[in-house]
């Protein structure tokens, strides 16, 4: 349980590290005031509303006969008849998460601007145009042994590329009206507390998913993205400039996504994974990618 939180934690925080310097540089542009508000009612509506409410709705969504109140004592249940059930009817979510987070990082590796961290990763970002062609191919791949095991891992699938396109366009739209707001671009500090809390919930998809690589268990899912949370909060006001100088911690957060979503890919065809093995690999990497980052600082 220790380590599934820890895993947890660690994986929010730096999978979040983009959200938090959004954050923070918009936050610069508003009143006193408005900081204080995103800073304490922004935290509710970020843990409890997005990281909280998210998980007992998939759980929902997943075993809808069980009722919206049954979802919620059933997420809170050590009954193993009830574990086993969410356990059996998992696979769909696997497989969109496992989906999603494999779009995710093929995104990054062959799209998005980075720090090269590894060989080869200055070679595929070269050839960008590849990553269209990569995904079709890989959802051709799920979908067709989907069909055959169960047609609903398929039906996963396509729902977890579906989502990865939608959150994909806010991302990108939050980095360029971010670009603008920094320029002096004219907003209310309501309406910049809106955009915060709207990029702050299309970020936390990313962590709400690839949490049910580690564990099923949703109380376990809401102490360590709510520890992460709370953590990444306090980075965005303190030391949002510090956390920036890291340059590889993006690099560890994706490679971590990667394998997160490999492991939830395998675990939907009931591939069995060890419960270890995603809060072990996560830490390890970031881990990595921590010392490489502050090696070059020190250098």
């Amino acid at each position: 349980m220790i380590l599934t939180i820890i895993g947890l934690s660690l994986f929010e925080i730096v999978s979040s590290i983009d959200n938090a310097v959004i954050n923070a540089d918009v936050l610069h542009t508003m009143s006193d005031k408005a900081k204080r508000w995103f800073l304490t009612w922004g935290l509710f509506f970020a843990v409890f509303l997005m990281r909280g409410l998210l998980p007992f709705m998939i759980v929902f969504a997943m075993n809808p006969a069980l009722g919206v109140v049954g979802a919620f004592t059933a997420s809170f249940s050590d009954d193993p008849a009830i574990a086993e059930a969410i356990k059996t009817s998992a696979p769909p979510l696997l497989a969109a998460g496992g989906i999603f987070l494999m779009f995710l990082f093929v995104h990054w590796l062959f799209m998005e601007p980075k720090h090269y961290g590894l060989r080869g990763e200055r070679f595929i970002h070269e050839r960008g145009f590849w990553f269209y062609a990569i995904v079709s191919i890989l959802l051709t791949i799920i979908v067709w042994f989907g069909i055959t095991t169960n047609p609903l891992i398929a039906f996963g699938a396509v729902t977890g590329s579906t989502l990865f396109f939608v959150t994909n366009g806010f991302k990108e739209n939050a980095e360029q009206k971010e670009k603008e707001l920094i320029k002096g671009g004219k907003m209310s500090d309501i309406s910049k507390l809106l955009y915060l809390e709207v990029i702050d919930a299309s970020f936390s998809i990313d962590g709400v998913l690839g949490a049910f690589a580690f564990t099923f268990a949703v109380p376990l899912i809401l102490i360590g993205n709510g520890i992460g949370a709370v953590v990444l909060r306090q980075i965005t006001i303190s030391n949002i400039e510090r956390v920036k100088k890291y340059k590889y911690l993006k690099n560890g957060a994706m490679y971590s996504i990667a394998v997160l979503g490999i492991i939830m890919l395998l675990e939907s065809f009931h591939l069995p994974i060890p419960v270890w093995l995603s809060p072990i690999m996560t830490i390890g990497i970031l881990s990595y990618f921590f010392y490489k980052s502050h090696k070059e600082l020190t250098v």
